[in-house]
């Protein structure tokens, strides 16, 4: 296992010389400090904790800053805990995307926008009533019927109705990177990532 934390920029399309357009995210990922290691003689397991992104220390709590302190850098927005990290990196230490080759396969973790309560049209692809009704109003996108009467007189668990939609973590693997820009920290990977601009993912392989 080898990772980095990074913050989605956007979206644009690279070109390969044939004619090839390949839709890609870019990602400002790292640089990445090194603000714990943790061994299994001392914490019964092996991971490298990452941090990325400064913030004020008026931000910060003591305890955090104090924590930073012994990696002799400022207070971090963002951390992560990698288990069983495949480079050695000793604290304080700095993680780049050099970690990265062009081509590699990757995974990537993120948080999907937000889209609050939802119904089932838009939530699950009900296609709703689909046609007039006998003067009825407000059918066309009613989820219909959803138990039975006497029996069995409940709902099914797991019944797909209405409710909060989105805001989940999800996991994309087989994402390939297309190109790095180690100047900029920019790593461009293959198709959409989940989130919206801005938000922070990890890319982990």
């Amino acid at each position: 296992m080898k990772g980095i934390i990074g913050k989605k920029i956007g979206m644009t399309s690279i070109f390969s010389e044939d004619g090839k357009q390949t839709a890609c995210t870019i990602i400002e990922a790292g640089p990445n400090t090194v603000t714990q290691v943790k061994t299994i003689e001392t914490d019964g397991y092996s991971a490298v904790q990452l941090a990325y992104g400064d913030k004020k220390d008026k931000h910060a709590t003591k305890a955090e800053i104090n924590h930073y302190a012994k990696a002799q850098t400022s207070a971090k927005k963002f951390v992560k805990e990698f288990r069983n990290y495949s480079i050695e990196k000793a604290l304080g230490e700095t993680i780049s995307l050099d970690i990265f080759a062009e081509g590699d396969k990757v995974e990537v973790v993120g948080t999907t926008k937000g889209k609050g309560f939802q119904g089932v049209v838009k939530r699950h692809g009900f296609s709703g009533v689909g046609e007039a009704s006998h003067g009825q109003h407000d059918r066309s996108r009613a989820p219909g019927s959803i138990g039975g009467s006497s029996y069995p007189a409940r709902v099914f668990k797991g019944m797909r109705m209405a409710g909060r939609m989105g805001n989940d973590r999800v996991k994309l693997k087989g994402l390939k990177v297309v190109k790095i820009f180690p100047e900029k920290n920019y790593i461009l990977i293959s198709g959409s990532v989940p989130g919206h601009n801005g938000s922070i993912v990890l890319i982990q392989k």
